[in-house]
C-alpha cells in the first residue's frame, strides 16, 4: 500500500528499510545468472554412421556372379517398395529440417546431381514421379541431403533392397553436427511410417 492510499505499490526507498530497498531491486531485476539457467542447451551429435533395418520380410536371393559369391557371400533380399520407402525418407528428411536434395543415385546411376547444392527438397519429393521408373526398378538409392540448421551437416542415406547379410536395410552418414531432437524426428518418422526392426 502506497502512503497516499492508492493500489500504486511505490518503491520501498521512499519509506523502507535498505533491506527492502535490495529486496524490491531483486524481485524487480532478476539476475542474469539466473535466467542463463533457465536457457535451453542444445545437444549435438557428430559424424555419425547408423545402420537399420525395416521391420519387413526377407529372403535369400543368389549373387549376381561368381565372384560376388566369394566376395560379399550370402544376399537377402528385403520385402519393401523402393520408391514408396525412398519417398517417405525424403518426407522424414523434409519433416527433420533438412532443405536441400544434393543427389540422387539408383543402382549407381546418377539421376539427379545439383552442384550448387541449393535445391529444394519439398519439390525434388513433389517431383519424385520423374524418377519413379528407375528408382522403382532399382535395387539400391543413395540420397544426399544438405541440414543448414545451427550447424550445416550432409546426411548420405543409402536404402538397399537387396544386400549381403552382414548389411543392413539402410545406411546413413552424418558428416557435420546434428541436433539431437532433429535425429529423433527423422528416426520417429521412419518407424511410424514404415516400421524399424529392432535389435534382438
Amino acid at each position: 500500500m502506497s502512503r497516499y492510499g492508492s493500489n500504486f505499490k511505490e518503491p520501498p526507498w521512499v519509506f523502507g528499510s535498505p533491506k527492502e530497498t535490495m529486496d524490491w531491486i531483486e524481485a524487480t531485476h532478476k539476475d542474469k545468472k539466473k535466467k542463463d539457467d533457465h536457457r535451453y542447451e542444445k545437444k549435438f551429435l557428430k559424424n555419425l554412421n547408423i545402420k537399420f533395418d525395416f521391420d519387413v520380410k526377407r529372403k535369400e536371393v543368389d549373387p549376381p556372379s561368381f565372384f560376388s559369391k566369394i566376395t560379399i557371400g550370402k544376399m537377402v533380399e528385403e520385402e519393401f517398395k523402393l520408391l514408396p520407402t525412398t519417398e517417405l525418407i525424403l518426407r522424414g528428411l523434409a519433416k527433420a529440417k533438412f532443405k536441400n536434395t544434393a543427389k540422387i543415385v539408383v543402382d549407381k546411376k546418377v539421376l539427379y546431381d545439383h552442384p550448387e547444392k541449393k535445391s529444394d527438397l519439398r519439390k525434388t519429393i513433389e517431383d519424385i514421379d520423374e524418377f519413379s521408373n528407375d528408382i522403382s526398378k532399382g535395387k539400391n538409392v543413395e540420397i544426399t541431403a544438405i541440414l543448414a540448421d545451427v550447424e550445416k551437416c550432409t546426411a548420405i542415406i543409402r536404402i538397399n533392397k537387396i544386400h549381403s547379410k552382414n548389411e543392413h536395410s539402410v545406411d546413413i552418414q552424418i558428416k557435420g553436427k546434428i541436433r539431437v531432437e532433429i535425429y529423433h524426428t527423422f528416426l520417429n518418422y521412419l518407424n511410424e511410417k514404415i516400421g524399424l526392426k529392432e535389435e534382438s
